[in-house]
């Protein structure tokens, strides 16, 4: 049976531009790409991308007053909103122009619609036209969800946050994942007076509970205004304000209201499951470890798998199915050992286990330091920094390390490659410090602290 496409990728996202174009461009295959929305996916239009150039917005009013400290005659002006947001707008726009013309450059073709799956060769754009491909490649992402509620409407997620027509002087946060706290701290910087509930007992679960504690402890010194075990009850609009009614029982009117609760997969309404795609709890495409469905000819990468929801993850995966189906060599994705970032502030670099989870599993030590940095301590700011290692007692590998400072991800970046490779803590011990710097603490740690 002859194909119109070797490969049909729908979604334009990280994850799928990558694939396509490698595919393409690459491996020689004929392919073909809808989006219904912008080129660039959650990364670039709604997500890392602009969220980045926030937190760097952000986090200039501090670098003022440290710059005073240090001897320059600076003042401190307002944030001009506006005049960040159109920039921020303009930088969007040339960055999906970018991955259009990667597009192009390696001969796929793209449909700027939606694109669903009709039988396990075929999709059906929303104009009716149907393409039929040997393969068929979904990463379509996820969306921010919000819970129902009374007044849950009135809610806005990270989605809108990039496009506000202006700066709220007051925001309640509504969750305690990574997207909020980053939230949290960029409005804060901006001057926005800031609220954040949680109904968890501590912010960013999952992430080692001594540096997630230094995290929360510096933005509430920051100023953001924390609850725990607290959950939004009931909300309903005040002019062009919203009340809100909490768990601990506060009523309270804010200027906006962003819920950062969770994400779920884009797969309603793709036909996938009519075609024997089997779905789960959150709606997620099961895939095994080649990122292939139940379907034998459909394949499912990224954040509508709900693996590990990240872009860089989404664009291995991209590669991973590219050598697994172009390229003759059967390539499992890797999901262990990814070091991520959380641009909180201060910053959160992380790769391996936190220490509960190694501890569960093995006999363990832990190297950790906390101090105040040399920039900030001169300026007479008290922000904290963190720096830990968790060792294997038996093989003396470094299972995990957690930083938390200025430049975390940075850091973590390239503890990253020594922690993948296997590590030991002397190895760690036999690099020479580089000084004066906050990471050398990495390497000079001499023993445990339990």
């Amino acid at each position: 049976m002859s194909f119109d496409y070797d490969l049909f990728v729908i979604g334009g996202g990280s994850g799928g531009v990558r694939a396509a174009r490698v595919a393409a461009g690459e491996a020689g295959a004929k392919v073909g790409l809808a989006e219904e929305s912008r080129y660039g996916g959650t990364c670039v239009i709604r997500g890392c991308v602009p969220k980045k150039l926030m937190v760097f917005a952000s986090e200039f009013a501090p670098m003022v007053e440290d710059a005073r400290a240090f001897g320059w005659d600076i003042s401190e002006g307002p944030f001009n909103w506006p005049a960040f947001r159109g920039k921020l707008e303009a930088e969007l726009d040339r960055l999906e122009g970018v991955y259009r013309k990667l597009l192009a450059g390696s001969g796929v073709e793209t449909f700027d619609q939606r694109a669903v799956i009709v039988d396990p060769h075929t999709v059906e754009m929303a104009d009716g036209t149907r393409k039929t491909a040997k393969h068929i490649l979904i990463a379509a992402g996820g969306r921010p969800s919000v819970v129902e509620f009374p007044g849950s409407e009135l809610a806005i997620t990270s989605n809108e946050m990039f496009h506000l027509d202006r700066l709220p002087e007051t925001i309640l946060i509504v969750g305690g994942g990574y997207i909020a706290c980053e939230f949290a701290g960029i409005m804060n910087g901006l001057g926005v007076a800031v609220t954040q509930c949680y109904r968890g007992a501590q912010i960013l679960r999952g992430f080692d509970d001594e540096a997630r504690g230094l995290v929360c402890e510096e933005m509430r010194q920051n100023g953001i205004d924390i609850h725990m075990g607290t959950n939004v009850l009931e909300m309903r609009a005040e002019g062009d304000k919203v009340w809100v009614k909490a768990t601990n029982g506060t009523e309270r009117v804010f200027d906006k209201v962003m819920f950062a609760t969770g994400r779920v997969p884009n797969t309603a309404g793709l036909g996938l499951e009519a075609q024997g795609v089997e779905l789960g709890r959150k709606g997620e495409i099961v895939v095994d470890d080649y990122s292939q469905t139940a379907v034998p000819s459909i394949y499912a990468i990224g954040d509508v798998t709900d693996r590990v929801n990240l872009t860089p993850v989404a664009i291995r995966e991209g590669m991973a199915f590219v050598d697994t189906v172009f390229r003759g060599n059967p390539t499992p994705v890797d999901h262990d050992l990814i070091p991520t970032a959380i641009f909180t502030q201060p910053e959160m670099g992380t790769v391996g286990l936190s220490e509960e989870e190694a501890a569960e599993q093995e006999p363990v030590e832990v190297y950790c330091t906390s101090f105040k940095p040399m920039q900030q301590s001169f300026a007479g700011r008290a922000q904290r920094v963190l720096m830990k290692l968790i060792v294997s007692q038996s093989t003396r590998k470094v299972l995990g390390c957690h930083i938390v400072a200025p430049g975390a991800g940075e850091m973590i970046q390239l503890a990253g490659v020594a922690v993948k490779m296997g590590a030991t803590k002397e190895d760690f011990d036999r690099t020479v410090a580089v000084h004066p710097t906050m990471s050398e603490e990495i390497v000079t740690m001499r023993s445990p602290v339990r």
